[in-house]
């Protein structure tokens, strides 16, 4: 039996022992679940959930993984010399992938159809919608949006907008997304590196809107999301640019529809991260190997992420150039 020590504390979907794997119908279910800190020193792993807790000169028998779903924007500094054995977040080159959602093509698929399965633009009548409440993300999204809506409608729901629709009635809110829009502003709040999270998935595609991006570079939706569903702001030279393309979208269901085609041709799979953990602590066993990242220049090194300020990386336009902005 492998023990993974949670020392942050177990989630509040969470009880101790190995009931997180059997739940998962693991094919390697021989690992249990604890926060109880008499296991620090024998533990096979000790997981830490965002936060690293420093043990100071006590003995660690067990390999160190770090667990984190938000950006380097929003996460922990890390000393220079920090270092950890496995990663697991949402970037592609951790050790265990964490994907907020996976899109998995069937085994047929060969090419996207000419045609969705029906027409995803009937009975629309208004354009670009998007639910926000930080208002001062670091990558400048607010005052992107707030320069599209010179262009095209933007109706804002949340505190930085007119519109409310509060998260005790989300389901009511994604119906009437899916009901009257078009678009969905899937703003992340941080331009880094694999960085697509529900605002993409949820929010925009499993509410049947076309998604416009912002955060990941175009070529990580590229290989994360399903073919051709997104429209990224960096292939626009400007917020009017992009404007004028969403009318013309807006004029011709056909074009509008061509971002639908992915539709039936694969599906978002569970990627059952409790059951790879526990398979990888077992191979690990007969391994017998160690990897160690050194986590400052691993998870905050250059190109990771940007900033407005940033030159010569994919999201640089004059109208961002927002000194004032500041993280949330």
């Amino acid at each position: 039996m492998k023990v993974i020590f949670m020392p942050n504390g177990l989630d509040a979907d969470m009880v101790e022992g190995q009931q997180r794997f059997l739940d998962h119908q693991c094919p390697i279910n021989w690992c249990l679940l604890t926060d109880d800190h008499r296991y620090k020193k024998s533990a096979d792993l000790i997981f830490y959930r965002d936060v690293i807790i420093d043990y100071g000169g006590d003995i660690i028998k067990g390999l160190t993984m770090l667990f984190m779903l938000e950006s380097p924007m929003h996460t922990m500094t890390f000393r220079k010399d920090q270092v950890v054995n496995w990663t697991a977040t949402y970037r592609t080159d951790s050790t265990l992938n964490a994907p907020y959602e996976r899109f998995t093509p069937f085994s047929n698929f060969t090419k996207l159809p000419d045609k969705p399965d029906r027409n995803y633009a009937k009975g629309k009548t208004k354009k670009v919608a998007w639910f926000v409440s930080n208002c001062v993300a670091a990558n400048g999204r607010f005052k992107y949006a707030e320069q599209l809506a010179q262009h095209i409608n933007v109706d804002i729901y949340g505190s930085c907008g007119q519109l409310s629709c509060t998260r005790h009635r989300e389901q009511e809110c994604f119906q009437m997304l899916q009901k009257d829009y078009k678009f969905y502003l899937s703003f992340e709040n941080s331009n880094c590196k694999d960085y697509i999270t529900e605002k993409f998935f949820l929010n925009a595609l499993g509410n049947n809107v076309l998604p416009i991006v912002m955060g990941a570079r175009p070529s990580d939706y590229k290989r994360l999301a399903p073919p051709e569903s997104f429209i990224h702001v960096d292939d626009f030279e400007s917020p009017e640019h992009l404007a004028e393309y969403l009318h013309k979208l807006d004029k011709d269901d056909d074009l509008y529809n061509s971002y639908f085609r992915w539709k039936g041709t694969g599906e978002f799979i569970d990627t059952k991260f409790w059951c790879r953990l526990c398979s990888m602590l077992h191979e690990q066993a007969s391994t017998n190997t160690r990897s160690w990242y050194k986590l400052d220049d691993w998870w905050r090194g250059t190109g990771v992420c940007i900033s407005p300020q940033d030159s010569g990386l994919w999201l640089v336009n004059e109208f961002l150039q927002l000194s004032e902005l500041v993280s949330e």
